[in-house]
């Protein structure tokens, strides 16, 4: 089963995700102390962390971007629990982090652990795409070991950025809706959740990273969606 590790300052609400998620079969890991967080990521090697927004010290997005610098815990999902009504600037903060995906608070506990394992299925589907690399117009992309280059430059890119990317070129040339990449890259059920913005802001954060020539092979169709350009 799954390793979680849990940081939040607020004590009851530790204790009742710690007994859930026991109770669900998981391992599970607990600090009220983000800093300590961090060792315990690099000791523990968790398959999921989920981390507070909102805490002394260090915020649950800096908990995700200290993670994301360092080689050895970089692809562990990070899910965020928020206590208010995410601004635009707090999502945007988040995918520039590598957040995975966030949960708000309070939460009706089936459905936050239905968003655990939506993240590491993902993940899990991530890690498991095979050693074959995908070469496009100059992108150099490995599945197995999450990597990029672009003209042979290792470029970094978050999470969500890498699982798009991928997406985008497993299926180039094909049309990929904004409805299937939410879901796709994301897991979110269109349903339920339809926010074109979400893509955009990847599409375009992916652009600058890939640089202006590669950037070129990722096409927006008016009023259909976005294709990898071969």
């Amino acid at each position: 089963m799954a390793k979680i590790l849990i940081v939040d300052d607020d004590e009851a609400i530790l204790n009742v995700l710690k007994r859930y998620l026991k109770a669900e079969g998981y391992i599970v890991i607990a600090t009220n102390d983000s800093s300590e967080a961090l060792l315990l990521a690099r000791e523990s090697r968790p398959d999921l962390i989920l981390a507070d927004a909102e805490m002394p010290g260090l915020s649950g997005y800096s908990v995700c971007r200290l993670i994301k610098k360092e080689e050895s815990v970089k692809s562990t999902p990070v899910i965020i629990m928020s206590g208010e009504r995410k601004s635009d600037k707090d999502v945007l903060t988040g995918f520039d982090v590598g957040v995975d995906d966030y949960v708000a608070k309070p939460f009706v506990l089936p459905v936050l652990k239905a968003r655990i394992q939506a993240v590491l299925k993902r993940a899990q589907a991530g890690g498991d795409k095979g050693a074959e690399i995908l070469s496009q117009s100059g992108i150099d992309l490995n599945p197995e070991s999450r990597s990029v280059s672009v003209s042979g430059k290792p470029v970094s890119l978050t999470r969500k950025e890498f699982d798009l990317l991928l997406v985008l070129m497993e299926k180039a040339g094909r049309v990929l809706s904004v409805n299937y990449l939410l879901e796709a890259v994301w897991g979110y059920d269109p349903a339920n959740y339809n926010d074109p913005g979400t893509v955009e802001v990847h599409i375009s954060h992916l652009r600058k990273k890939l640089g202006p020539k590669a950037a070129k092979r990722i096409v927006n169709v008016l009023g259909h969606g976005y294709k990898f350009e071969t």
